[in-house]
């Protein structure tokens, strides 16, 4: 695996969160390979590359969305994810996976909000079918989370009378609502109209600001300038460079491929 610029975490500290050689395959195609990182806990990364550069697909491995062939993950100094059965690694049992999701929360570019249930009980689902949580300690965690990005007034509605971008606010409240120790967002703007991109960006900047574990998938250049701890290029799976934001927006533009890259979309 090539890298350039790695910043290597703080000695002395423990990732919230780290990656070991994780390959994710489609028949002969290496999606994801043999990527490494650590997140520290506080800490913004954001990806960014091509399309088809395996950002996305290395979320969803995460999540355990995605079964990866090779690797481990590591969370909170724990293998999780997989276990050993008579010498072959498996799936790890679906109550652990679903324990481990709540932890690690996850914001598509699409909503997945369920249209047959009002704003507020699309939050609450997660704490009561998945946490156990009764339904009016999951009503306050709800309230709580709707405040936080700004739809209170929306509690009652449907999704379907929501713009886009207050659906993607609804989506990140829903994911918040499990309280995770570390987020996940995969393109969550790429789906939205140019005039709705600032509401999402200024919620998950809040978040930043509070001290939220992020990882970040975007081709939005903004969130890399203003939000990142570490900016990381991704092509043809695997991390070809990263560095803190002003170093890879300075530096780091002198990778020709990086370049040509975020010349292309700004």
């Amino acid at each position: 695996m090539k890298t350039d610029n790695v910043t290597n975490p703080t000695p002395g500290n423990a990732p919230i969160i780290s990656l070991s050689k994780i390959t994710k395959r489609f028949g002969k195609t290496t999606a994801v390979d043999a990527v490494d990182l650590s997140v520290m806990p506080g800490e913004k990364v954001v990806i960014i590359g091509p399309s088809g550069s395996g950002k996305s697909t290395l979320l969803r491995a995460v999540n355990i969305l995605e079964e990866i062939d090779d690797g481990d993950l590591i969370f909170e100094g724990r293998t999780v994810g997989y276990v050993e059965k008579k010498g072959k690694r498996v799936l790890d049992t679906q109550k652990n996976i679903c324990a481990l999701r709540a932890e690690i929360g996850m914001v598509f570019q699409h909503f997945h909000l369920f249209p047959h249930m009002t704003v507020l009980e699309n939050i609450m689902e997660g704490p009561v079918t998945v946490q156990g949580k009764s339904r009016e300690e999951a009503h306050i965690i709800a309230e709580d989370m709707l405040e936080k990005v700004g739809l209170s007034e929306k509690r009652k509605v449907y999704p379907a009378t929501l713009s886009g971008g207050q659906k993607q606010r609804v989506a990140i409240a829903r994911a918040l609502a499990m309280k995770p120790k570390i987020m996940l967002f995969d393109e969550p703007t790429s789906a939205l109209d140019p005039e709705l991109v600032g509401e999402v960006f200024n919620t998950i900047k809040g978040l930043a600001d509070e001290g939220m574990t992020m990882i970040i998938v975007t081709h939005q250049m903004g969130f890399a300038r203003e939000i990142a701890d570490r900016v990381i290029f991704m092509e043809k799976g695997q991390f070809v460079t990263e560095a803190p934001p002003d170093e890879f927006f300075g530096s780091c533009m002198t990778h020709s491929r990086v370049a040509s890259f975020v010349d292309s979309i700004l």
